[in-house]
């Protein structure tokens, strides 16, 4: 991500360099070579304030369109061409379209309106000063098409949220309610157990501590996931789970191996001691990652699914083979999902290109003490 904003910074210096070399040029020849110079000047000032719109985005904007303000009234009092120049146009326009994408309402529309301030007043100079206005009219052009885009990307951006919050809603929700089905577990093993107690009680009185230790366990374990579902509840969230249900890992490696590439799977021994909601999400990253593979990468030759517990932590880890090129958008909502439910347990997951080529998923999960 660093480099590609490298490279999109470079790119953007490398069009306003030829746009003000470009203008410079076009001045040197109609107006003569004395009237260049402070239009360059101007149109350079405003396209470095663009490329540090990203760290100070309210204070550049605003010392960028002062500039070209300031630009065209000099220019119209001195007899120089006072509509703002293309160079000048193009720098306005990327700081305008990024107030309006990314800035807090009232201010991306003050950014908007002074954009639009220097457009207009160009336009009126130009008109009072040269027989042509072409130039002011890309000004307001610009000014028009940087407004457009800078909306539709901030619609975009919204309606992401708006999905990555459905999702992350999604999944917490699912997760919470495989929760309260263990608790619901938990507490009908208490009742069996309590009744049996009770028979106990009247035949073999030597065995009741064992059987009020079974009880005090099966309490604690009810209680200890009572404590995760609400905690998970109380937090906001990601996307549409699927519970591991009846399934285990090894059938949904041999149902994907009928129809995908190998898969080779490599589990612990104590893979059933694990609390329900880490074996869960164990097995949804699995079937995700699977489902990925299917989808973005049929290439792969093979799969290698590893699950290993190191004390107090489960790693899974999901790595196919496919060469490059890699297809762009691996990372979909269901990722989001993914990500969201790991998160929720205190765990973290990872996803991009394997060290020896092909794609990896990853996700560390903690184990709860309580549940040991």
């Amino acid at each position: 991500m660093i480099l590609s904003t490298r490279w999109t910074r470079l790119a953007t210096a490398a069009v306003f360099a030829s746009a003000i070399a470009f203008q410079a040029l076009a001045i040197g020849v109609s107006w003569g070579a004395a009237y260049w110079p402070f239009m360059s000047v101007a149109a350079s000032a405003v396209c470095v304030l663009a490329l540090l719109r990203d760290r100070w985005p309210v204070g550049t904007a605003s010392l960028a369109i002062g500039i070209a303000a300031v630009a065209i009234l000099v220019s119209r009092e001195a007899h120089l061409p006072a509509e703002p120049s293309p160079a000048m146009t193009l720098g306005l326009a990327l700081m305008v379209a990024s107030a309006v994408r990314t800035l807090p309402v009232t201010v991306a529309a003050a950014v908007a309106g002074g954009g639009l301030a220097v457009a207009v007043g160009g336009e009126i100079a130009a008109r009072t000063t040269s027989s042509g206005s072409s130039v002011a009219n890309i000004g307001a052009l610009g000014w028009l098409a940087a407004v457009a885009i800078g909306l539709a990307l901030r619609l975009g951006a919204v309606r992401a949220r708006a999905a990555s919050e459905r999702v992350r809603r999604e999944e917490r929700l699912a997760l919470a309610r495989e929760m309260h089905d263990v608790v619901a577990h938990h507490i009908a093993s208490m009742l069996i157990q309590t009744q049996a107690a009770q028979v106990v009680a009247r035949r073999r009185p030597e065995d009741m501590p064992r059987t009020l230790t079974d009880i005090e366990t099966t309490g604690t374990d009810a209680l200890a996931a009572m404590r995760r579902a609400v905690a998970l509840l109380r937090d906001t969230g990601d996307a549409a789970p699927l519970s591991s249900g009846p399934e285990s890992l090894d059938d949904l490696v041999h149902r994907f191996g009928r129809s995908g590439p190998a898969v080779r799977l490599h589990m612990p021994d104590d893979g059933d001691d694990w609390p329900p909601e880490v074996t869960g999400t164990v097995y949804r990253v699995v079937q995700e990652s699977l489902t990925n593979v299917a989808r973005h990468a049929p290439q792969a030759g093979s799969v290698t699914v590893s699950v290993r517990r190191d004390d107090d932590r489960v790693t899974v880890e999901v790595v196919d083979d496919a060469p490059p090129p890699r297809p762009h958008g691996r990372a979909g909502f269901g990722l989001l999902g993914m990500r969201e439910r790991v998160e929720a347990l205190g765990g973290t997951l990872d996803a991009g290109p394997g060290d020896v080529g092909g794609w990896a998923v990853r996700a560390v999960l903690p184990v709860p003490r309580e549940a040991e």
